[in-house]
């Protein structure tokens, strides 16, 4: 067995060499083998659905077909334009998708918050380029309490690293209760979330004007984003993006 006090003489090479002999870099969904530390295996890798252009410039959601044109809105976006003004997401919430965010989540993988960040960055990257600050969507206190994290804050913090857009999770809170968005409809989860966000009458001056890039794991229905961009731009912002990892994507519904 090697001293630790002669681990701490090698070089950072050797050590991470020497880590990498005692801990094998793994795939960050399923646990098999990687080349690479903080990666996915090629079959996980291929099991992502990954949204790139073209897709609803409002909502993010990819069409199933490129119409040549673009900018286009989809159908949903005309019909029911969402508070804020655009939404970007690294991947449709299928079953890679879902495994990375359940253990950053519940497995208390808080080391995945760099890796999922990491490619946040690049999927929201014109949103950060006009962004002047970015929001993690709140938890409820009792449940932050639970979790000891919030999620949304970790994956802001990762995905704006370097980006020079300052993180300010204290420029919104969350006031209410809700219960759990989950097997609710989509009504019943805007009613749900009335109310349930407010910027703190202190974080006003340093909101107004801003353009807010408002940052959480996952985008379903949109009424959490929609409830606290609401009360972004209520308090004072100028306008609304929205970035996630992944979000819900209804193939009949959603795309053209």
């Amino acid at each position: 067995m090697i001293h630790p006090r002669r681990i701490a003489g090698l070089p950072g090479l050797a050590v991470r060499g020497l880590v990498g002999l005692v801990y094998p870099p793994s795939c960050i969904a399923c646990g098999a083998a990687t080349a690479v530390p903080h990666a996915l295996c090629a079959g996980c890798w291929s099991g992502m659905r990954f949204i790139e252009r073209p897709y609803c410039e409002r909502l993010g959601i990819p069409f199933s077909v490129d119409l040549g044109s673009p900018g286009l809105l989809s159908p949903a976006a005309l019909a029911d334009p969402p508070v804020y003004q655009r939404a970007r997401a690294v991947a449709r919430y299928d079953a890679t998708a879902r495994r990375l965010v359940q253990r950053l989540k519940y497995e208390d993988r808080l080391d995945l918050a760099g890796a999922l960040g990491a490619m946040m960055t690049r999927a929201g990257a014109e949103l950060m380029a006009e962004a002047d600050v970015a929001v993690p969507v709140p938890l409820w206190r009792w449940r932050l309490w639970r979790r000891r994290f919030n999620q949304a804050a970790l994956l802001a913090r990762a995905s704006t690293r370097g980006r020079g857009v300052p993180v300010a999770p204290e420029l919104l809170a969350r006031v209410r209760r809700t219960r759990q968005q989950v097997g609710l409809s989509r009504a019943a989860r805007a009613e749900n979330l009335q109310g349930a966000f407010r910027v703190p009458e202190a974080a006003r001056p340093r909101l107004h004007g801003k353009r807010v890039l408002l940052v959480d794991d996952v985008l379903t229905t949109g009424a959490t984003a929609n409830a606290a961009a609401r009360a972004l731009l209520r308090g004072g912002a100028a306008a609304v993006d929205v970035l996630v990892f992944a979000r819900v994507v209804s193939d009949g519904r959603d795309v053209v």
